[in-house]
């Protein structure tokens, strides 16, 4: 598996005003100076955007990503009641389901000068069956989340039908877990998730922990432009086209989810990774978008995957 990314190098210098004048001493002061180091100076003032080619692999999840995954689900979670500590060991646990994503080893050959740090994990997807695990404290409190985020955010009928389908046994519910961080290109998500697809039929096979879900809870970061959303918006399904997402094949999944609805997490972070972004200066409003989706649409979407990401 393999894709690319981009990575700013930016110059540690602090650049002159342009038309700034000197006074006279400093000014010749100044000369001797660039004569000595212009070259030195030129680099350092200089904003350079270069683009690395960058190889990611998948790797089965092992007990040393621990910390890479907790990570990420931080980022998710953010300031949610959510234990990610036992999350993330339960994640580790089940290694037969999920991969993690981790720049490829470059060969001696290569010219490339580039460090590679075999533990660090620059994304994952995994998946937490809600309903085999009911009464573990993390999968309860996804749930509690999920219901109290519902009934704030969505119309009365919707928080009534996902309380039904999560507390129903014959129709298990799998948490679907795939975060990355944002400089990891979409394209990585399709093998990723087609992994994840043939490990959860031989986990079904097998009666390995993870099994059949009927449906599929997804929790999506999401950005809506600042001004959009009003309280009637917060009652009822956001517009597809006003919703942008961090992992942008998560779009497919919106499209054929059974139930959806949106909840604020704008006090909760402060970082890029959690969500104050802006594009073309335009402040952006993080969200958290709640999707249900039917098991039997994981096909259709999975198509529309092959053909928007295909590398």
């Amino acid at each position: 598996m393999a894709s690319k990314s981009k990575r700013r190098a930016v110059g540690s210098g602090v650049p002159r005003p342009p038309g700034a004048q000197l006074p006279r001493d400093e000014e010749e002061e100044e000369e001797e100076v660039e004569d000595e180091e212009a070259e030195s100076d030129e680099e350092d003032d200089e904003v350079v955007d270069e683009e690395v080619n960058v190889e990611f692999e998948a790797h089965s999840i092992s007990a040393n990503d621990y910390d890479g995954i907790k990570k990420l689900l931080q980022q998710l979670f953010l300031k949610a009641p959510v234990n990610t500590a036992e999350l993330t060991d339960v994640i580790t646990q089940q290694s037969h389901i999920g991969s993690v994503i981790k720049q490829a080893t470059v060969s001696e050959d290569s010219d490339d000068e580039v460090d590679v740090d075999e533990d660090e994990i620059f994304g994952f997807i995994s998946l937490l069956n809600l309903t085999e695990r009911k009464g573990t404290r993390c999968a309860e409190q996804i749930k509690e989340l999920v219901l109290s985020c519902c009934e704030t955010s969505a119309e009365g009928h919707v928080l009534e039908q996902l309380e039904q389908l999560l507390e129903d046994p014959t129709r298990p519910v799998g948490l679907l877990l795939s975060e990355r961080f944002i400089n990891v290109p979409p394209q990585i998500a399709l093998p990723l998730h087609e992994q994840l697809r043939k490990e959860l039929v031989e986990a079904h096979r097998t009666n390995k922990p993870c099994g059949k879900c009927h449906f599929y809870l997804l929790i999506s970061k999401t950005f809506v432009e600042t001004g959009k959303t009003n309280a009637r918006d917060q009652r009822s399904n956001q517009k597809t086209e006003e919703l942008m997402f961090a992992n942008a094949e998560e779009e497919f999944f919106y499209e054929k989810a059974l139930l959806k609805f949106s909840y604020s997490v704008q006090e909760e972070s402060d970082t890029c990774l959690g969500g104050r972004w802006s594009f073309d200066d335009v402040p952006m409003k993080p969200l958290r978008t709640v999707m249900l989706i039917p098991a039997d649409k994981m096909s259709e979407i999975m198509e529309k995957l092959k053909t928007h990401l295909s590398l």
